[in-house]
């Protein structure tokens, strides 16, 4: 009987924890347009130009993600976890781009190592 409890408990916990982080993956599938760069590195202005010219990214619901950002993303995956906060990018030779993520309606803040990114909504 305890077990029962304990089980029907635990799916509890478990599927409130994917529902939060899949609302949070459903604000996230779309296109977005890099809009402020805040260096916390040395970037030089021609990089941080043509980020704000060229930067977006287009997520997809089968975990894809194209884009610009340093570099033209064409098949990477992207994965999010701690109720969507934290987004990690891969590549298409699989490096791991890690970054705290905030995600509302219309706006996508990537805070990582080296820069703070806003994008809009497209």
């Amino acid at each position: 009987m305890k077990n029962s409890k304990l089980f029907t408990l635990l799916f509890a916990v478990v599927v409130v924890l994917m529902v939060s982080c899949h609302g949070k993956r459903n604000r996230l599938i779309n296109s977005w347009k890099v809009t402020a760069v805040e260096a916390k590195t040395s970037i030089n202005d021609s990089a941080k130009n043509a980020i704000l010219t060229n930067g977006m990214l287009t997520f997809t619901e089968d975990g894809h993600v194209t884009g610009y950002l340093l570099r033209e993303i064409t098949d990477g995956t992207f994965a999010l976890s701690q109720k969507g906060k934290k987004l990690v990018i891969k590549d298409e030779v699989g490096t791991p781009y890690e970054c705290e993520s905030t995600i509302t309606d219309d706006k996508l803040i990537l805070d990582t190592k080296e820069a703070k990114l806003t994008f809009n909504k497209i």
